[in-house]
């Protein structure tokens, strides 16, 4: 497109943007009409820093992509692959995960059924013994200096 083109682009779009812009006026008010100008002074500022015709080829070179995805066979297989390595990658790390928990766990590396189940306390009674909440190291330095200060 040359430089007239894209100027006639703009004139149509801000014509259509100040129509719009009226009816708004009449329709809603001063401040829909604000919004609506302010839509409407788009097209002019992007013709005049050159980013109407960017935005245009941005949306050509997007619209080549698609159709090559949907009507290339080597487009397809390529995503095929592409979900494929993803798939190898989160297993490999499920499995790095479970061989390290299970290294942590035991000072060999191998554990068996039954040394998993002995590891696992059983309970004396029905019910679970009370547990002390955990406390924070600095938690407890700031609840004694509330304390000190006559806050808490």
């Amino acid at each position: 497109m040359d430089g007239a083109t894209w100027a006639a682009l703009t004139a149509t779009l801000t014509l259509l943007g100040l129509a719009w812009t009226w009816v708004s006026f009449q329709r809603r008010g001063t401040t829909a009409a604000m919004r609506a100008l302010g839509f409407t002074l788009m097209p002019v500022a992007a013709y005049l820093t050159g980013t109407l015709e960017m935005f245009t080829e941005i949306a050509g070179s997007v619209t080549d992509w698609a159709s090559s995805l949907v009507f290339n066979p080597a487009t397809w297989i390529g995503i095929g692959l592409a979900g494929f390595g993803l798939v190898l990658i989160v297993l490999a790390g499920v499995l790095r995960d479970r061989q390290l928990g299970r290294a942590a766990g035991a000072p060999d590396a191998q554990v068996t059924g039954s040394t998993r189940r002995r590891a696992v306390p059983e309970a004396s009674s029905t019910r679970a013994p009370r547990q002390e909440p955990v406390v924070d190291d600095e938690m407890a330095e700031i609840e004694a200096l509330l304390k000190k200060r006559g806050i808490q």
